[in-house]
């Protein structure tokens, strides 16, 4: 270790806002602090929890309704997934059907248009000059 470049390590006297000192080691002499353990909430239990919104009392109570409810609650079965497959099932195929529908609807319609002006057509060719 070289000399001459170190601070000195002493003791040190240090006292807090409360009125408490005590002494450690440090290279500062005195050492000044606002809260020490002897009046930190921690320390002494005191320690209140701050809370101006009252959400620990709604986990709380959302606790002990769960606690409540924790045996009421109905379980998943695969009777129930069974069922809901087959009704999305159906409901998927009428859909598909719903449009099949209103396609060949469609379809007809333009069929209709289409031979309708198939049956005007010769007579407009007629008309033409050679």
């Amino acid at each position: 270790m070289k000399k001459d470049i170190h601070p000195d390590y002493g003791k040190s006297i240090v006292t807090c806002y409360c009125g408490n000192t005590f002494e450690t080691k440090s290279t500062v002499p005195e050492i000044n602090v606002e809260i020490c353990s002897v009046c930190h909430p921690f320390y002494t239990g005191k320690q209140k929890l701050v809370d101006t919104a009252g959400r620990v009392d709604k986990f709380r109570s959302r606790m002990e309704a769960a606690k409540v409810l924790q045996g009421k609650k109905p379980q998943k079965t695969t009777d129930n997934v069974e069922a809901k497959r087959e009704e999305k099932k159906t409901v998927d195929h009428t859909l598909k059907m719903a449009k099949e529908e209103t396609v060949e609807e469609e379809i007809a319609e333009i069929k209709e248009e289409l031979k309708e002006e198939l049956v005007e057509l010769p007579a407009t060719y007629n008309k033409v000059e050679k």
